[in-house]
């Protein structure tokens, strides 16, 4: 009844540089996660945190949401945007995802 179980021996030992030749495409991939996923989308936070910080009364924006509006009131975490005549509505500065042009939204 051997024949149909086989013998399973023990593996020998590996060269001593082996394990580094193992971990060394793991070190590689480091610095492609860090220059394709990591500093660009750090890019992308200081450019939003700089865009937040420079809004003022008068720009038109869109929200996160996809609303947009007219700046009525900047305060430090919270700002009024006039979205129709006699509506404004108050939303937190992060929630604004992009300056417009000047004159984008007319029929407000």
């Amino acid at each position: 009844m051997d024949f149909f179980i086989s013998n399973a021996y023990a593996q020998g030992a590996g060269a001593p540089g082996g394990s580094l030749m193992g971990i060394l495409p793991l070190l590689l991939m480091l610095p492609v996660f860090y220059f394709l996923m990591i500093r660009p989308q750090q890019k992308r936070m200081k450019e939003h945190k700089a865009m937040v910080a420079a809004l003022k009364k008068g720009d038109e924006v869109v929200t996160n949401g996809g609303l947009g509006g007219t700046v009525t009131k900047v305060g430090d975490a919270y700002m009024s945007i006039r979205v129709a005549e006699g509506v404004e509505v108050n939303v937190q500065k992060h929630a604004i995802a992009a300056l417009l042009p000047s004159g984008t939204l007319k029929n407000i």
